[in-house]
């Protein structure tokens, strides 16, 4: 008469087991992706700031508006491509920290509803 119930309780508490261990995981996949970008983030920044000062030292030894213009110009167009080009990879870091995280949890509910 108990048995059902048994098995029932069981089915329960493995699930409850699987669902934590999937959390456990995909709590580590959100870490491992965020300092992943964190440390992308902190290479593009300080690049950048390098890029921008090397342009305000070429700025500084200009020797007419003209070349000062054509400097900044320079200067504004790598700027420019080289945001797009980190904003694009760090959009792709998004993406896969976002798939990477998820996929524990699709793998227990995949299990779960086989078993169901």
């Amino acid at each position: 008469m108990f048995e059902p119930f048994q098995k029932l309780s069981d089915g329960f508490q493995k699930m409850g087991k699987d669902g934590l261990e999937a959390a456990a995981l995909s709590y580590g996949e959100v870490n491992k992706g965020l300092q992943d970008i964190a440390a992308k983030f902190t290479d593009y920044s300080k690049k950048s700031f390098e890029d921008a000062s090397r342009a305000f030292e070429q700025l500084m030894g200009a020797k007419s508006v003209q070349q000062a213009i054509e400097i900044q110009s320079q200067y504004a167009q790598k700027a420019y491509d080289t945001y797009i080009t980190e904003a694009s990879k760090l959009g792709e870091m998004y993406v896969a920290m976002a798939r990477d995280s998820y996929r524990p949890i699709q793998q227990v509910t995949t299990r779960t509803r086989k078993t169901a």
